[in-house]
């Protein structure tokens, strides 16, 4: 079966303003929510969003921001997992 984007959906989005790093938690079809992390969006000169690159390795800037974070995105996660 190929993947259809129809189906493939993002239910939350963190963005980190200063790295431009994406962190989200995806659903395709009725699978489980999964964490996603990346791409990462960075920001023209004239403030507009340029198109999204693969995140990489992460920054110090990027695990400070992360780790600060984590809770939040924990709490959604299991909120919407279902047990296996």
């Amino acid at each position: 079966m190929p993947f259809d984007p129809e189906k493939d959906k993002v239910i939350k989005k963190w963005r980190c303003e200063e790295t431009g790093l994406v962190v989200s938690i995806n659903q395709y079809n009725n699978g489980q929510p999964k964490l996603q992390i990346g791409p990462r969006i960075l920001k023209k000169q004239d403030g507009s969003d340029r198109a999204p690159v693969r995140a990489g390795r992460l920054s110090m800037e990027d695990v400070i921001w992360f780790y600060d974070t984590i809770d939040e995105i924990k709490d959604e996660l299991s909120q919407l997992a279902q047990p296996e």
